[in-house]
């Protein structure tokens, strides 16, 4: 009686860790694009994915709390839809805690066609498995890369360098001179 017991038991807990799996998987399927690993998303992922547990924590009070220049807004809003997106950020780094928020209150605020975003968080090493970085010059996060045409325009990299987040968008996508950090 006690090794059916014991057999029992053995099968319950293995079927256990098989349901656990099967949830994990159905999981991942439903959004296969997002992959979290170490508390960090790796890879292209989704705004929704920011809004939940662990990266909600920082992501929703930001964007909450940003309020943009008007006439910065306004001058985004009236250009915004002419660029393809593309956005490198790492959910570890205090950067991109800081700009991320912004940027895509920015974009929802200018209805942006989100069809023309693409997300991508890096590891530490500003790395995906993908290799969606290579050659794209990916050194500092977050990097903003605005597309025309399928040509880069310009780019935000790290920090603003105007007097906020959304009068450097706007300089951008207005055509404006402006130069990140980074630039030579």
């Amino acid at each position: 009686m006690t090794k059916l017991f014991i057999l029992f038991a053995v099968i319950s807990i293995s079927c256990a860790n098989t349901k656990v799996n099967s949830t994990a998987e159905k999981q991942e399927s439903a959004h296969e694009e997002a992959t979290i690993q170490n508390n960090m998303i790796v890879g292209k992922f989704h705004k929704e994915d920011l809004q939940k547990e662990p990266f909600s924590s920082w992501f929703n009070s930001r964007y909450e709390k940003y309020t943009p220049n008007a006439e910065d807004l306004e001058t985004i809003k009236k250009n915004i839809n002419d660029y393809d997106i593309k956005v490198f950020m790492g959910t570890w780094c205090g950067d991109s805690k800081r700009e991320t928020p912004k940027l895509l209150k920015l974009l929802d605020e200018a209805d942006y066609n989100y069809d023309n975003l693409e997300l991508i968080a890096v590891d530490y090493n500003k790395t995906t498995p993908e290799k969606l970085e290579e050659g794209l010059d990916i050194h500092h996060v977050p990097t903003i890369i605005f597309y025309k045409d399928g040509e880069e325009v310009n780019r935000f990299v790290e920090y603003s360098q105007g007097e906020t987040f959304e009068q450097d968008i706007a300089k951008i996508v207005s055509g404006q001179e402006y130069k990140n950090s980074y630039a030579e």
